[in-house]
């Protein structure tokens, strides 16, 4: 007799966390998952249509529509589901956005979200909270450094998203202090993959170049990040779930880091589009140089590893923006509720 679990993962319409689902329903036929998600533009449905009419794993899966700053909600969904662990994936994430007039969203999410959960997962029990973070939170780091994060590494968050993900994050380790919540926080590096919201910068650059539009980029391009495939990450934070030591941080790094002028060289030559595509932009507001993360501990204490190489899995992800117009015009079209003036 199968004993079943139960993992509640918040946001897992969104890009890593649909990803996520999949992967978790396939691999563990001993769980039921319940997914909370508000559904805002970066929330899609669509991402987990397959799930929902799989008779293997459409069974096991719940899905409820609702917003984690909603302290009634997350209470009614802890106690009718029970979690036996959490996974919360639910944040406002695009930096943009925080700092043209919507930094109250983050706050509300990112934060005032955050609380709730940890409130419920107190109050009414789990065995694991997995908070999901970013190496934003850091602050920059100079170019043409040898230095990167680790997880001790002093929060120095630049913009109203980063802050608002250090305070959820600060929120968490709290706690854990006092009340010896079982709370676990992954920092992971840019993600790259299918699904990925259309205001992201490999969406954003390769949907403009499929129609002939300038690449707009910010300041002189040479802002480097971190990349790693999106399944890469799932499979670390599956490992952080099941092995991960509770109190504990842990930095899951691509090992790519790549400048911006060249991941839209990348998608231009793979879409067979002139370099002349691209037009240098004034630079963000407080926009960060560099980031990469030490992932040397998950390497060690978990035994995690990337293992997709970048240069095959864009060539992958750029395709599969061009071969799902549906998708990418139904995503585009929840985009532009919200943000009607963006130009993709």
């Amino acid at each position: 007799m199968i004993i079943m679990k139960t993992i509640l993962i918040t946001g897992g319409c969104g890009f890593i966390g649909s990803h996520f689902v999949r992967q978790f329903l396939k691999k563990h036929p001993d769980f039921w998952v319940v997914n909370l998600d508000k559904l805002t533009y970066a929330g899609n449905p669509e991402n987990l249509k397959d799930v929902s009419r799989s008779q293997a794993s459409g069974r096991r899966y719940k899905f409820v529509r609702g917003d984690i700053a909603d302290k009634k909600t997350v209470e009614a969904v802890f106690k009718k589901s029970k979690p036996d662990f959490v996974i919360n994936f639910a944040a406002e994430s695009h930096v943009d956005r925080s700092i043209h007039g919507h930094a109250r969203d983050f706050v509300d999410t990112n934060v005032y979200g955050v609380f709730n959960l940890l409130e419920a997962a107190r109050r009414f029990g789990a065995g694991k909270f997995v908070q999901i973070s970013t190496d934003e939170v850091f602050g920059s780091l100079l170019l043409n450094s040898k230095i990167k994060f680790t997880e001790k590494t002093q929060y120095n968050p630049r913009s109203p998203y980063s802050a608002s993900k250090a305070a959820g994050d600060l929120l968490c380790h709290s706690y854990f202090a006092t009340y010896n919540l079982p709370v676990v926080i992954t920092h992971s590096s840019n993600n790259y993959g299918s699904h990925q919201y259309p205001e992201k910068l490999i969406p954003f650059f390769a949907l403009r170049a499929l129609k002939s539009e300038a690449l707009p980029l910010y300041g002189d391009g040479k802002n480097v990040r971190d990349w790693i495939y999106v399944l890469d990450n799932v499979e670390a934070i599956e490992k952080v779930l099941f092995k991960g030591k509770v109190g504990e941080v842990y930095n899951i790094g691509g090992d790519n880091e790549i400048a911006n002028i060249d991941i839209a060289k990348k998608i231009l030559k793979i879409l067979r589009k002139p370099e002349t595509m691209i037009k240098y932009v004034p630079d963000r507001l407080g926009h960060d140089r560099r980031y990469a993360l030490d992932n040397s501990k998950i390497k060690r204490k978990l035994g995690w590893r990337p293992k997709y190489n970048f240069d095959k899995m864009i060539v992958e992800t750029v395709k599969w923006y061009r071969d799902n117009p549906v998708w990418i015009k139904g995503a585009v079209k929840r985009l532009k509720r919200i943000n009607p003036h963006i130009e993709i």
